[in-house]
């Protein structure tokens, strides 16, 4: 009986030496700066600092009055040039249905099939045209790229937004309803843990269930000796902020 006794209570303490509270401070899971695929003047922002969007949400809108009117302009393109390619086949057709009776020259069936190729041609061109017009249009419409958290806004409406090789960022988004939680490990207790292990992040007395998501490979140099990042995301319920304190609670 005692015997067992001295195993329970050495078992208890090998666990507890692998126990462990490490301190860490959370952060984004995902955080992206977002702006228009699209230059123009800010109409609407539906959204501010703190709000929760869905994915496809809209968050702001660009003054469509110019894309709309080029989608116009591009369909009554189309529109001409499916005429003239209507045509253009339909004399096609009956020139090289003459040339094969023999009825009428070799150059005239060629020319008939420039005329089609190049109406084909051009109403290829005009609808690719269009195609961008109104994806362009659509463009317009900033949307989130995922369920997010509006971390910063700094588009007000009457504002130009110009596009370019570096587009200016509107927003700042951050992925809502999982957070991170980095900290850091010495050589020994990380080679001890495996990504996606079960952990417990506590936030202000709250406790969170969550996983290993990385373990760094590169050491940290500090005074105590080599130190290795490493992070475990859990889900988030209510409002919690990038830089709060945690802990993390490792098997």
């Amino acid at each position: 009986m005692k015997r067992w006794i001295v195993i329970m209570i050495g078992a208890v303490a090998a666990g507890a030496v692998h126990a462990a509270d490490i301190p860490a401070v959370l952060h984004w899971v995902q955080r992206v700066a977002v702006s228009p695929r699209v230059s123009g003047i800010v109409q609407t922002v539906t959204v501010q600092v703190g709000d929760r969007v869905k994915k496809g949400g809209v968050l702001l809108t660009l003054e469509r009055r110019t894309y709309q009117a080029r989608v116009a302009e591009s369909a009554a393109r189309v529109a001409r040039y499916q005429a003239e390619a209507k045509e253009a086949a339909r004399h096609y057709r009956r020139i090289k249905n003459l040339y094969d009776r023999t009825v009428i020259s070799t150059s005239a069936l060629d020319l008939a099939t420039m005329r089609n190729d190049r109406a084909r041609a051009r109403l290829d061109e005009a609808s690719a045209r269009l195609a961008l017009d109104r994806q362009n249009l659509l463009d317009a419409v900033l949307r989130a790229p995922f369920d997010a958290l509006v971390v910063a806004c700094y588009a007000q409406p009457g504002e130009s937004v110009v596009v370019d090789l570096r587009p200016q960022p509107v927003m700042v988004l951050a992925r809502s309803g999982e957070m991170a939680a980095r900290f850091m490990l010495g050589v020994h207790r990380i080679s001890r843990l495996t990504v996606g292990q079960a952990v417990t992040v506590m936030v202000g007395g709250r406790r969170y269930f969550g996983k290993i998501q990385t373990l760094g490979l590169e050491p940290v140099a500090e005074k105590k000796g080599p130190r290795y990042p490493a992070a475990a995301v859990f889900a988030a319920a209510g409002t919690l902020r990038a830089g709060m304190p945690a802990v993390v609670k490792l098997p």
